[in-house]
Order: C-alpha cells, then structure tokens, then sequence
C-alpha cells in the first residue's frame, strides 16, 4: 500500500508539474491568454462584490476558468497545426478557426451567466 501511495503520489506531482509547464508556456506566448486572465480576475473579483447566491458566484468562476481552458486548449491546437501544417491549408485555418470558436463560444457562455445573475 505504502509503495502504490508513493508512486500515484510522484505521478500526481509530475502531472501537476507538466500542467505547470503548460500554463506558463501558453502565458509566455499567448496575449489573448493574460488578457482573459485579467478579465476572468475583473469578473472573479466582482463576483465577489456582486451580492448573488454561492451557486450564482460559483457558475460566474467556474465559467471565468472554464474560458481560460479553452483559450489554452485553442493555443495547443495553433502549435500543433503550425507543426504539422506550415504552409497556408484551409484545413488548418479551419482548425484554428473552430479552437477561436471554441473560446468565444465559452467567453459568450460566461457573458449570459453574468446577465442572467444581474437581471435576475
């Protein structure tokens, strides 16, 4: 039991470390990333001067994460198609198209919430 605890202990710690590694290269090379941080730290922090149920409060910053997810997930899928693809395809363009749609569609999702919270 001991050895199994110790092992799936040094796997979460490594996961946790290459998850890291990630945040921070997609910080170092993605604007729109430290941009929708910066929002989602505005809308954290007015989510919590806001008065609003705990479930109001806790859909306002799951969706705030839920957008920086995504705009990680679209900058994996940019370094992938530029690797695989380096010339001008409107496959890739096409891909990296639906990875912005993805976090627009996420940062749309987190806008309705914050209407229906304040007209509510």
């Amino acid at each position: 039991m001991a050895a199994w605890l110790k092992a799936e202990t040094q796997r979460f710690w490594k996961t946790c470390c290459w998850s890291l590694a990630g945040w921070r290269a997609a910080w170092a090379s993605e604007k729109s990333l430290r941009q929708w941080s910066l929002a989602n730290l505005l809308s954290a922090a007015l989510a919590f001067a806001v008065e609003m149920s705990p479930g109001e409060r806790a859909l306002i910053l799951a969706l705030g994460v839920l957008v920086l997810a995504a705009e990680v997930l679209n900058t994996a899928i940019e370094e992938i198609v530029d690797m695989v693809s380096p010339g001008i395809d409107a496959r890739a363009g096409k891909a990296k198209d639906c990875g912005s749609a993805a976090v627009a569609l996420c940062a749309i999702a987190a806008g309705i919430a914050w209407v229906v919270v304040l007209l509510g």
